[in-house]
């Protein structure tokens, strides 16, 4: 019996072996941006490699060897100081596929077969004078489903940071397309006019639902965006990005479930083991770590994942996926490891509220999201090891950053069961905002969880109308994670009065906005 199972592992063990080979290669400075290592162009020491799962680093000549299997991607973690060559689509080029036979035949094509690895892949690197400062461009769900959508999404969004200056990089946060993975380079065509090199996280609506397994699930998009599992260094930001959908779901098969595979978990270990502990890590995906809805996030996983970042006090997570704005603020009831709370940014989307609401002038739909933050993307501003955001709606100036909803008239002297109400869209409940009368003393408000009336407002348009109105009716409102109220004073003057809302974020910044109403007599 013992000689069968001996036999038995030695094949599994020779089968294994035969899977596997090793990849060889130079990681080099390209000081003349051709792409091959020339003659006085040195090697890069201690530059990370991985092939998902393991990481290495380059030797004292820039040198390197990796495990691969039949099915991998060997990819440079970019170190800060250098930028990695993008091609015409504005895709950071860090990355080599290794599929000797190509995908399988799924729906959507995916990667063409490679054949055998290569006898050397090198990594080359641009010297860049990258500064610890610096501006990230975050994108939610650009998720068009149809042609005119990627137009909405180009026209309404990417028009408006074409050009940008003064941001080191894109990044969107999964759900590129929506299903329909023909619109891939679409969107592709769409992102590269901003003309920043643009990174990329897979969404549950960019997977080939044909695959009958997690494998072959990211073929498609693998074959346009390079590994769904990467990182990168910008100055003292160490980016890990993730996919965080699990399809199928594993517990029936069917749908997916928002969680990490343990493949990826060594991928985090072993990525880390590189990173100075006083460094910022940014981890970014698709799904939230929890969800207001359902169990849409597998408990064990974020427990895990909060494990590996016990030791790094700074840390800052991203995601989009649920077409609202949330801060969450995870501490140890919510099985974080450190003092001081975990940070978790669920992103607002470019396309809001899947494209929904009426028309504007240019033609696109408003698409305000559920919890009545409109549609929009964010930056964020890198110092170092801190950071701070900014909410950009789209069409709107960068001020804008709040909407007052309260009645135009109200009776002098008399009670009045309405109020004001604010919807500070970047805003928490550890935020301040207050407000005043005609440039008195300012009041605090109450941070109250209901749903947006300005959004709701928005909705009885469509509900009450008696002519057909071009767009489409929004979806319902839920309850918004950034709304406060206060008492409207009656006990004023007669005629108008100046209304103004003072908000104050976790960052220390102010905004103001302004309205008025009316104190009559009947």
């Amino acid at each position: 019996m013992k000689n069968v199972i001996f036999t038995g592992l030695a094949i599994l063990l020779s089968l294994y072996l035969k899977a596997q080979n090793t990849a060889k290669g130079t990681v080099f400075e390209d000081k003349n941006h051709n792409g091959k290592q020339d003659r006085k162009e040195q090697g890069i020491a201690n530059v990370a490699i991985t092939n998902g799962t393991e990481v290495v680093l380059t030797n004292p000549k820039g040198n390197y060897e990796i495990t691969v299997t039949e099915d991998a991607i060997i990819s440079v973690i970019k170190p800060a100081g250098y930028q990695v060559p993008v091609n015409e689509n504005q895709l950071p080029q860090f990355y080599y596929i290794h599929k000797p036979k190509g995908s399988p035949v799924l729906k959507f094509k995916g990667v063409e077969a490679t054949g055998k690895l290569p006898k050397k892949i090198d990594f080359p690197l641009i010297p860049s004078k990258e500064n610890d400062d610096f501006t990230a461009l975050i994108f939610g769900d650009p998720q068009p489903y149809t042609k005119e959508e990627v137009d909405y999404f180009s026209k309404g969004i990417v028009s408006e940071v074409e050009g940008i200056k003064d941001v080191n990089f894109g990044l969107s946060l999964g759900d590129l397309v929506g299903n329909d993975l023909s619109l891939f380079q679409p969107y592709l065509e769409a992102t590269q006019k901003v003309g920043i090199p643009w990174y990329n996280v897979l969404g549950n609506h960019d997977l080939n639902f044909d695959a009958t397994n997690e494998q072959f699930a990211d073929e498609t998009y693998e074959a346009h965006f390079g590994p769904a599992n990467y990182a990168f260094n910008v100055g003292k930001v160490h980016f890990i990005i993730l996919d965080d959908v699990l399809y199928p779901d594993p517990r029936d098969k069917k749908g997916y479930w928002g969680g990490f595979r343990e493949d990826q978990f060594n991928f985090i270990e072993n990525d880390l083991k590189f990173v100075p502990k006083e460094n910022l890590i940014v981890l970014a995906f698709h799904i939230p770590l929890s969800e207001p809805w359902n169990d849409a996030f597998r408990d064990e996983d974020r427990a895990r994942l909060f494990e590996l970042l016990k030791d790094y006090p700074n840390t800052l997570s991203l995601s989009a996926h649920t077409h609202i704005q949330k801060q969450d603020f995870f501490t140890k009831d919510e099985g974080w490891l450190q003092e001081k709370p975990h940070h978790h940014y669920n992103v607002g989307t470019t396309s809001g509220d899947w494209y929904s609401g009426r028309l504007n002038k240019k033609g696109i739909p408003t698409s305000t999201m559920r919890d009545g933050t409109p549609k929009g993307y964010a930056f964020i501003h890198f110092n170092g090891n801190k950071y701070q955001i900014n909410y950009k709606v789209a069409g709107k100036p960068k001020n804008y950053q709040m909407e007052i909803f309260h009645p135009k008239i109200v009776e002098k002297d008399k009670r009045n069961k309405s109020g004001i109400f604010v919807n500070f869209f970047m805003g928490s409940k550890n935020d301040k905002l207050e407000y005043r009368i005609d440039q008195g003393d300012w009041q605090p408000m109450q941070h109250i969880l209901m749903q947006d009336p300005t959004y709701e407002v928005s909705l009885y348009e469509w509900d009450l109308t008696e002519e057909l109105m071009e767009g489409r009716r929004g979806s319902d409102a839920i309850e918004s994670k950034h709304i406060w109220k206060s008492k409207i004073p009656t006990n004023l003057d007669l005629g108008k009065h100046l209304l103004e809302v003072r908000a104050t974020d976790m960052y220390g910044n102010t905004f103001i906005a302004k309205s008025s109403y009316r104190i009559a007599t009947k």
